[in-house]
């Protein structure tokens, strides 16, 4: 696999919606740390993304209108689709909510900020056209992202507790 990229390499826009409390959310250090684990597995030398941190009703919102599922989600991705003969480093946005992350982190017996890790770097890989629809492509994106969390001393996030 090869190295990390430098921190220069993620060009993040973090944001968190005014509804939420900035206080047990992920740095930005900490999610530029781990979207550069995802950029040099990928190989990928600069990538714009954005990654939102929302309520559990902006969520809601969100999966309903684009994925027709009328409830809050733990991350979607938005990947970008630049227009023909455009070239920009946007790789999309990912929306993360804090009330499904604290809850599924609880419930899973997880720490919090690696169960962030892993549903920012689950969120990034989907925005690289990676998906889990099918059972092949599930493992093949399960066994990356294993790979990636132990880089960052993160326990296997599919394993049974």
């Amino acid at each position: 696999m090869p190295g990390t990229p430098e921190k220069t390499d993620v060009l993040l826009d973090r944001q968190v919606s005014d509804e939420l409390d900035d206080i047990h959310l992920p740095t930005e250090d900490d999610i530029e740390h781990w979207l550069a684990q995802v950029f040099a597995h990928e190989e990928i030398t600069e990538k714009e993304i954005t990654v939102r941190f929302v309520d559990a009703n902006e969520s809601q919102m969100l999966n309903s209108t684009y994925r027709n599922k009328d409830k809050p989600t733990n991350v979607l991705s938005f990947p970008f689709e630049a227009p023909p003969g455009i070239d920009v480093p946007l790789l999309g946005d990912l929306v993360v909510c804090q009330a499904i992350i604290e809850k599924e982190a609880q419930q899973q017996n997880k720490h919090l900020n690696s169960h962030y890790a892993h549903m920012i770097v689950h969120g990034c890989l989907h925005l690289l056209g990676y998906d889990h629809i099918e059972d092949d492509e599930a493992e093949h994106m399960e066994s990356i992202e294993i790979a990636l969390l132990a880089n960052l001393n993160i326990d296997d996030p599919y394993q049974e507790l």
